[in-house]
């Protein structure tokens, strides 16, 4: 059998090549936090006295701060970002309280709502609240998040094009950064 060394050669560059481009592309395409993300479609209800709210059809402001939470102890880090940018007194910034909930069907989000209602009494806050009952992993992927351990601040366009993205309780470097992408005319 003989072997021709410049076809042997030439495939196993050939393959080389392609792996190394793989490699390449892969290390310089955007990472999961980076990468424009798009909050899934979904239906929120602020109280049952009002109708679901859509959130497929887009957000009504260009820009949104979505504040979404997983978990009880990540209360405390929206209400930083509440404070620390205003969010009570600041009228140009359109803001959301989003608790995202493993849908636990018609009677547990009754129980879930209700809750809610007596931790929100007043009407101001229960109308930035949008309460979520979904997959929170599918949430999570859509969005683009790293996972349900962490509060997140995110802008938003109308299309639910997640803009910007921050972890964590309220930082002065951070808001600078969201309210950069809240206020960019360019986006």
């Amino acid at each position: 059998m003989k072997i021709n060394l410049n076809t042997t050669a030439w495939h196993v560059f050939a393959w080389l090549a392609a792996a190394g481009l793989a490699v390449a592309l892969s290390a310089a395409s955007p990472n999961d936090a980076s990468a424009m993300r798009h909050l899934p479609a979904f239906m929120a209800q602020t109280t049952s006295s009002h109708p679901p709210m859509s959130m497929a059809q887009g957000f009504t402001a260009n820009r949104t701060l979505a504040l979404i939470t997983f978990q009880r102890g990540q209360h405390a880090q929206a209400e930083s970002w509440i404070q620390g940018l205003n969010l009570r007194n600041d009228t140009r910034i359109a803001w959301l309280r989003m608790p995202v909930f493993n849908d636990p069907g018609q009677s547990g989000r009754s129980v879930v709502e209700s809750r809610l209602m007596q931790h929100y009494p007043s009407d101001s806050e229960r109308a930035r609240l949008a309460p979520i009952f979904t997959d929170r992993a599918g949430f999570v992927r859509a969005a683009g998040l790293p996972g349900v351990d962490q509060f997140y601040a995110v802008v938003v366009n109308r299309e639910g094009e997640v803009l910007a993205r921050v972890e964590g309780p309220f930082d002065a470097q951070k808001a600078k950064m969201l309210r950069e992408t809240l206020f960019a005319r360019d986006l």
